[in-house]
C-alpha cells in the first residue's frame, strides 16, 4: 500500500517527473562482501562525488537519482559521500532520494573539509578539524541525509593545526551520542592512523589508491591490515585514465580538478597515456575491459581493501561491478603491477597545495 507521499511521487512520475520514491527492484544475487568496520558491505561501493562535484557541471538531479537507484537495484550496499561534495548537494540528494531505503545500504560521509561563504555569494573550500566544527557539520549532514545516524563518518582531511587526538575525540563523542556508528580517516599516514586509533578504534581509512597511485603501499595499507582497519580505495580508476575512454585534458571543464593535477599536464600526460596502453593490452589478454582489470588489481591487494569508484553513468556502474566476478591469473596481475611501478608514473598526483594538505606517505 502506498503512503500519501508515495502516491504523490507516483503522480509526479505520471506527469513526466522523476519520482522521489521509486519501486526498486529486489536485490540481485549478492556481490562478494568485505568488512567495513562493524558492517559487511559489497566489496565495491559507489563514490558519490562525481554526481555533483570536482569534474565539471553537476548531473541533473533526476539523472543523479536514477544513478543512485540503479546502484541499489544492482546490489551496491556501500554509498560514500561528504559534506564537501557540491557543498552539501550530494548529501541532500542521497537524503531526498534514498532515505526511504535507508536499511538497504551502509552510509558513509565525511567532515573536516567543507565549504564556507566566500563573501561574494559563493563557497570556498576549507579544512577545519576543530571539535566544534566537526560536530556542527555532523548535525547539518544528518538533516541533509534525512537520517538519525551516519554509519561511517570520516575525517576528510587531518587539519594539521589541530591535534589528531582532538579531532578523533570529537568524533568519538558523536559515537557516544548515537549520531555516528563508526569513525574513519582519509588521506592519513600510518603514524597518524596509529595515534588516532589509540583514542578510539578506527573502522576505515580512505585514500587514493590505484595502479598509478601506490602511496598507501609505503605504510598505511599494512598498518590497516595489522590494526584490523578497512582500507577504502578512492579513485581506483586513476580519475578516468585507467578506462577505455581516458579524459582529454584539453577538453576538461574549466572547473575540473584534474586541470590542476600535474599528471594531466605536459610533459607527464603523454608518458602516462603511453603507460595506459599496457593496461589495454593486458585487459585484452584477460578478456575484460581496462577498468575491470584495474579494479580487480585493487581488490587483489588484500581482503581488507575495498574499491570505491565513482561514475555519472549507469553503464559504467554495471561495467565496474562485473570486476567483482572476474578471475585474473596471478602472473598477469604481477605483470600489470610491474608495468605501473611507482617510478614509471610521471608527475605528482596533486599540485603543491594539494600535496601539503594530505598526510600520506610519499615516494
Amino acid at each position: 500500500m502506498l503512503t500519501g507521499a508515495a502516491m504523490d511521487d507516483r503522480a509526479g512520475a505520471q506527469a513526466g517527473m522523476a519520482p522521489a520514491w521509486p519501486l526498486l527492484k529486489a536485490p540481485p544475487t549478492p556481490w562478494p562482501t568485505r568488512r567495513l568496520g562493524p558492517f559487511a558491505v559489497s566489496a565495491m561501493g559507489l563514490g558519490c562525488m562525481n554526481i555533483c562535484h570536482a569534474y565539471g557541471e553537476p548531473l541533473a538531479e533526476t539523472d543523479a537519482a536514477r544513478l543512485l537507484w540503479a546502484a541499489l537495484d544492482a546490489g551496491v550496499t556501500h554509498l560514500d559521500t561528504a559534506a564537501l561534495y557540491g557543498f552539501g548537494l550530494s548529501e541532500a540528494w542521497i537524503g531526498r532520494h534514498l532515505s526511504a531505503h535507508r536499511d538497504r545500504f551502509v552510509l558513509a560521509s565525511k567532515c573536516g573539509m567543507t565549504g564556507v561563504d566566500d563573501g561574494r555569494g559563493g563557497k570556498v573550500r576549507v579544512i577545519d578539524g576543530r571539535p566544534a566544527t566537526l560536530k556542527a557539520t555532523c548535525d547539518e549532514a544528518l538533516k541533509r541525509l534525512r537520517t538519525d545516524v551516519i554509519d561511517l563518518y570520516y575525517l576528510h582531511r587531518w587539519d594539521k593545526q589541530v591535534p589528531i587526538e582532538d579531532s578523533v575525540g570529537a568524533l568519538a563523542d558523536l559515537v557516544r551520542a548515537g549520531k555516528i556508528r563508526a569513525i574513519g580517516l582519509s588521506e592519513v599516514s600510518a603514524a597518524t592512523l596509529q595515534r588516532a586509533h589509540a583514542v578510539h578504534p578506527i573502522a576505515a581509512v580512505q585514500s587514493e589508491y590505484s595502479l598509478w597511485t601506490r602511496n598507501p603501499e609505503l605504510g598505511v595499507l599494512q598498518a590497516c591490515r595489522e590494526l584490523g582497519v578497512a582500507f577504502v580505495a578512492f579513485s581506483p580508476l586513476g580519475r578516468g585514465v585507467l578506462t577505455a575512454t581516458p579524459p582529454d585534458p584539453a577538453a576538461l571543464h574549466p572547473k575540473d580538478i584534474r586541470r590542476a593535477m600535474p599528471r594531466f599536464a605536459p610533459p607527464h600526460w603523454a608518458r602516462n597515456l603511453a603507460l595506459r596502453e599496457q593496461l589495454v593490452r593486458l585487459a585484452a589478454q584477460a578478456g575484460c575491459t581496462p577498468a575491470q582489470l584495474a579494479l580487480a588489481w585493487v581488490l587483489s591487494r588484500g581482503p581488507h581493501v575495498h574499491a570505491l569508484p565513482g561514475t555519472t553513468r549507469q553503464e559504467h556502474l554495471m561495467e565496474n561491478l562485473q570486476a567483482l566476478r572476474l578471475s585474473v591469473d596471478a602472473a598477469l596481475l604481477a605483470e600489470l603491477e610491474a608495468v605501473f611501478a611507482p617510478q614509471a608514473v610521471s608527475g605528482a598526483r596533486y599540485n603543491a597545495q594539494g600535496e601539503e594538505e594530505v598526510d600520506t606517505e610519499r615516494f
